[in-house]
């Protein structure tokens, strides 16, 4: 194997340019190569080696671990081009069903990236640990995740990922505490190892760029004490915050009415239709279509808001037509404005509509 001559320094923060030049030049270095090769394989094949916990909701256990070890070894340059061959390479060797997403490539670099900014060069802890987990479940899993599986559910599948994104939210805030402790495990045990195999190194005392005595290839440091069990609670308490903000901004800012099924549309757009009859005397002897333009269900509220356009048929012209009353109403709202263009029936008004999310009973109605 080809050596080069390189640093041994370790770095208080990524944010420097001697930081980015030692990680760069472990792509010169033929026996971190070699360990990269080894750790795609490993996480290739842990991939889906997962625990399932409900449909399209599983635990992974062996790959994140073997992530954060070849992080932690080959720096975030060959950490991102790993998480671009193993992705792919899984997809190839270990196909799920539909087709190949580029964009979820990106949250397989951001992870190993991620990773490789807290450990690669650095004096490893259980706060850093710790943190690196958190910023993992928050800004990986959770945020960036979600919104590369709402892309992937609209433009592929097209349909809305929202009923998906809650599970996927408390699996991870309940994992990160158990994520945390695993991750220091592994690495307590792993790091002693790496040393000894000079793949990882430790500040010495006398500020000389060597390699730590042998004496010393220990993970003293990776031990649970009492300030980082607060560290984990206050952690687990802020994630929480921030999901329920961005939740609560998700439900109020995004209609759930992209998700209906076809049996869903027109249930939902008939009980409009019975609704507006109900609350207003205006229509009584017209034939009613109402189409539901957009939801909003409350984040842990008990109502949902129906934006609602109300439509009157025109029975002379719908007889004939290549459609009937029944198929009308259950229609999207752009086939519910296609049909009206063609002169089969015309908007009367707009609606809205809040109901009790789980008793259907009518909260406010408010018609123009």
């Amino acid at each position: 194997m080809r050596k080069i001559q390189k640093s041994t320094t370790l770095y208080p923060n990524p944010f420097s340019k001697a930081y980015w030049r030692d990680a760069a030049m472990e792509l010169k270095d033929t026996k971190m190569l070699v360990i990269a090769a080894l750790m795609i394989a490993l996480r290739v094949s842990m991939k889906w080696t997962v625990i399932p916990l409900a449909p399209n909701l599983n635990i992974n256990v062996g790959a994140p671990l073997i992530n954060a070890m070849g992080a932690m070894i080959f720096g975030p340059v060959v950490a991102a081009l790993a998480a671009c061959v193993s992705d792919l390479a899984g997809f190839l060797l270990f196909p799920q069903g539909g087709v190949y997403f580029l964009p979820y490539m990106f949250v397989e670099v951001a992870g190993s990236v991620l990773f490789a900014l807290f450990f690669y060069r650095a004096k490893i802890t259980v706060t850093r640990v710790i943190l690196a987990r958190f910023s993992m479940d928050l800004f990986v899993n959770i945020i960036l995740n979600s919104l590369v599986s709402m892309w992937y559910y609209a433009a592929i599948m097209g349909k809305s990922y929202a009923f998906m994104i809650l599970p996927a939210v408390i699996k991870n805030l309940c994992l990160f505490p158990i994520e945390s402790f695993l991750l220091t495990l592994f690495l307590s045990v792993v790091i002693p190892i790496t040393r000894r195999m000079k793949l990882t190194y430790v500040a010495p005392s006398d500020g000389t760029e060597v390699a730590e005595p042998k004496k010393s290839h220990r993970a003293d440091e990776l031990k649970f004490d009492k300030k980082h069990l607060v560290l984990l609670l206050t952690l687990f308490a802020v994630g929480v915050c921030c999901v329920v903000g961005y939740l609560s901004y998700y439900y109020d800012h995004n209609s759930i009415s992209s998700s209906y099924t076809a049996q869903e549309r027109y249930e939902i757009n008939t009980r409009m239709t019975e609704v507006v009859q109900e609350q207003s005397d205006e229509y009584d002897d017209a034939v009613l279509v109402t189409t539901v333009e957009s939801a909003y269900k409350k984040f842990l509220g008990e109502t949902t808001t129906y934006n609602v356009a109300v439509y009157v048929v025109d029975e002379a012209a719908l007889d004939g037509y290549d459609k009937d009353l029944g198929t009308i109403r259950g229609l999207s709202k752009s086939k519910a404005k296609a049909v009206a263009d063609d002169g089969i029936m015309a908007r009367a008004a707009d609606a809205v509509i809040v109901l009790n999310t789980d008793t259907g009973d009518v909260v406010s109605f408010d018609m123009k």
